[in-house]
């Protein structure tokens, strides 16, 4: 597990699953409302994460090891569901807030800004939590990653459509201190990855 401090909020991830999915915990410090982004895998260990009471569960999209928990902690904890308004029927159970391009979800005083990324699937979403204090949060789901944006199997038209969300609503949008947190594995940031976009770009993938 891991942990940032933000001026608003609370951090944690924890990672699940057999293929290293990371579950972030955003609790507001003023109210202890909480959101999960992503109950991907192992809901007895989800659980114990969340340690408590959870307001709303953020699927950043439709793929399985992202929802393979979801049915289990929406059960054990009442949370509301939310996801892109383009994967919301692709869930395993219904979604309350079905989110599009500029939307934001609230938990407690926290606001999070719904970023729409198309390409790794429809209804793909990233949140943004702005930071009056230090550096901005980004949790990109499987659409950005440390070396590049996420798989579009080898479909051109779906690569080019992520590729230029990513430029235009995360890179043209954020800072370069913006950190990054993946659906899988380690965090970067908007800095560390800018210089390799035109890279990205040529090798098509």
């Amino acid at each position: 597990m891991s942990a940032t401090t933000t001026s608003s909020a609370e951090v944690d991830s924890v990672h699940v699953g057999d293929m290293d999915n990371v579950a972030y915990l955003v609790t507001c410090r003023s109210t202890g409302r909480r959101l999960l982004i992503d109950a991907a895998a192992e809901p007895t260990k989800l659980l114990e994460f969340v340690g408590g009471p959870l307001d709303l569960i953020v699927t950043s999209h439709r793929h399985h090891d992202h929802v393979g928990a979801l049915a289990a902690l929406v059960e054990a904890t009442g949370a509301t569901t939310a996801a892109g308004e383009d994967d919301a029927d692709h869930l395993p159970l219904p979604v309350q807030q079905r989110l599009t391009h500029g939307d934001v979800v609230r938990v407690g005083d926290v606001v999070l800004e719904v970023v729409h990324l198309r390409g790794h699937t429809p209804g793909s979403v990233a949140l943004v939590l702005r930071d009056a204090d230090g550096p901005d949060q980004v949790f990109t789901g499987d659409s950005l990653f440390p070396g590049g944006v996420g798989n579009t199997r080898g479909n051109a038209a779906d690569f080019t459509r992520l590729l230029d969300d990513v430029n235009t609503r995360l890179f043209d949008v954020l800072d370069d201190d913006t950190v990054v947190h993946p659906g899988h594995g380690a965090p970067t940031t908007i800095g560390t990855e800018r210089p390799h976009l035109a890279q990205w770009r040529e090798r098509g993938w």
